[in-house]
């Protein structure tokens, strides 16, 4: 773990429910409660210590819908400590906690919180073990992947098949850990899957080994190398069968392998072609994909789909688009599948790249959106890309902010994603240089390669290759849910421009025309900036061309 991070964890934990709340977007009105807090922020009881590693073994039962297991938690002791609060939400509950010098530690339960307390404090530096055991009822899931936790169901032939969603909601839910984006395990972590021999188990990573036992149990090992977040540790149960291809990547050899219900496979070998060419399209716009050393998966789910890193759930149907639907509403958003594509497109923002708070989530939604935009420019050209992404913008609410409320584990508004990405497509027109916004968007995968981010860390990042400040973008698109209004006056080839409806000091930069042909425009809040067009751009001036480049609306000022 870097200094940063180390940085992050100790001035959070020193944060107060005061400070929490001054960090909250102005048209927050909602009341949070101290649950929300120990959930949401780094207390002192997890500033102390680091997670290392994860091994999590669980059992379950598809009769009783009950759950097993223990999760043994490697961690770095940071500061001097002795009581860590761990997550484990109700209903479950750990039976027991103990290390190999300490066999019965003590429990307290607050909530979805246990505190487990060490006679001593650790020192400082040492690497230790603590292992819970855990059993109950987990939440089950209700509309997975929106209302998360367990899913126990059947496949079309009366088998069981079983699963877990739970970003947002938190791997908590069904296995206790330090269930904050801030911390991934730095060494990766190991599932354990336990389920009757007439079923098979998939999990992230790669298969390690297949453990039979009596009682016609058999236990999958599946182990990952890379950091990793909570909520993307996910089992999959069911009759899977699998095939395997190899993609040559910008690293080299990456395994590609595909799980899906065994009377399905015919129809997924033929929609998941589609795979290597969004492989292939990532890594020219957005670098390397992130794990090759744990490979790459899409396994069918019994929900609609989620990124759980290199074991993409998918449940789209074997349908392009959103469930046979255009999200554009354009006819581009048909040609491909969106959960291959979305989803995987968290490989790089979600997964390599993750938000240290889940207010920032837009980090993840956002550029993994406009991934949307970039497969469709591999695919179709950068006409169909522009056209997609200016469709998009049909489902923004403008709602509330995108950016949530600190430290209570608050999304802010689902614009997260078409606003956001139609923010990142109004910056890149901005550049007017997209092998600059490409080296860009490589640039952030590689800076910030399997590390936790906040907003200030992604802009300061974009600023070096935009050419122009991004605080005052950032703050219009992500605090507010105000649409810039580009006024203007035409007089013959000059026209004169200026910022209306937008925070103090807005300054997203323009182009009038295109091409070669282009010119570049600079309005300013309050006053008028006049350019004279070139002849070429004078006749060939229309409001409407800006605004499918550029999130802004457009509109003939009516007064001085």
């Amino acid at each position: 773990m870097n200094n940063a991070k180390y940085k992050f964890l100790f001035m959070i934990g020193l944060f107060t429910v005061i400070s929490m709340q001054a960090q909250t977007p102005l048209s927050s009105k909602e009341v949070f409660t101290r649950a929300d807090t120990l959930r949401g922020s780094i207390t002192p009881e997890r500033a102390w210590w680091d997670v290392l590693h994860y091994t999590i073994g669980v059992t379950p039962d598809f009769l009783s819908k009950y759950i097993e297991g223990k999760t043994e938690i490697r961690f770095k002791v940071l500061a001097p400590g002795k009581t860590m609060q761990i997550d484990l939400q109700e209903p479950m509950q750990l039976s027991k906690a103990y290390t190999t010098a300490y066999k019965d530690l003590p429990l307290r339960r607050d909530g979805n919180v246990y505190y487990v307390s060490f006679p001593k404090e650790l020192k400082t530096g040492s690497v230790q073990t603590l292992t819970l055991v855990f059993h109950g009822n987990p939440r089950i899931a209700k509309r997975p992947p929106w209302d998360g936790g367990w899913i126990f169901q059947t496949d079309k032939l009366g088998r069981p098949w079983m699963s877990v969603a739970c970003q947002g909601l938190g791997a908590s839910v069904w296995y206790p850990c330090k269930d904050h984006q801030s911390d991934e395990p730095d060494q990766g972590a190991t599932l354990n899957i336990t389920v009757p021999d007439t079923l098979v188990a998939v999990g992230n990573g790669r298969l390690i080994s297949k453990i039979s036992h009596s009682k016609g149990l058999v236990t999958y090992k599946w182990d990952v190398k890379n950091p990793i977040n909570n909520y993307d540790i996910i089992p999959y149960i069911g009759k899977y069968v699998t095939w395997h291809e190899t993609f040559n990547g910008e690293k080299g050899p990456l395994d590609c392998d595909y799980w899906v219900l065994d009377y399905e496979l015919e129809k997924a070998k033929e929609q998941f072609k589609q795979a290597p060419k969004m492989l292939r399209c990532f890594e020219h716009w957005m670098g390397p994909y992130p794990f090759y050393e744990d490979s790459y998966k899409l396994v069918q789910s019994p929900h609609l789909g989620m990124e759980h890193q290199s074991a993409v759930a998918y449940g789209n149907q074997f349908k392009n688009g959103y469930l046979g639907r255009d999200l554009s509403g354009t006819g581009w958003g048909l040609k491909w599948d969106f959960i291959i594509v979305h989803e995987s497109g968290h490989e790089w923002f979600g997964n390599n790249i993750t938000s240290k708070d889940i207010a920032d989530m837009w980090i993840h939604e956002g550029f993994t959106n406009y991934s949307e935009t970039l497969f469709t420019e591999c695919e179709y050209g950068l006409q169909a890309a522009n056209e997609y992404n200016y469709g998009i913008r049909r489902v923004i609410r403008n709602d509330v902010p995108i950016t949530g409320p600190y430290g209570v584990n608050k999304e802010g508004s689902g614009d997260m994603y078409p606003k956001a990405a139609n923010m990142i497509h109004s910056i890149r027109n901005a550049m007017h240089d997209d092998e600059k916004f490409r080296n860009m968007l490589r640039f952030l995968g590689k800076k910030f390669y399997h590390q936790t981010v906040t907003a200030d860390d992604i802009r300061e990042a974009m600023e070096s290759f935009t050419g122009f400040g991004l605080d005052k973008i950032f703050n219009q698109y992500l605090h507010t849910t105000q649409v810039p209004v580009l006024e203007y006056k035409l007089d013959g080839a000059q026209v004169s421009f200026r910022w209306s409806n937008c925070v103090d000091g807005f300054n997203l930069p323009l182009w009038a025309g295109a091409g070669n042909q282009a010119q570049l425009v600079k309005p300013v809040t309050g006053s008028w900036t006049s350019l004279q067009l070139s002849n070429e751009n004078a006749a060939n001036w229309k409001p409407e061309n800006i605004e499918k480049l550029f999130y802004v609306k457009v509109q003939k000022a009516t007064n001085n």
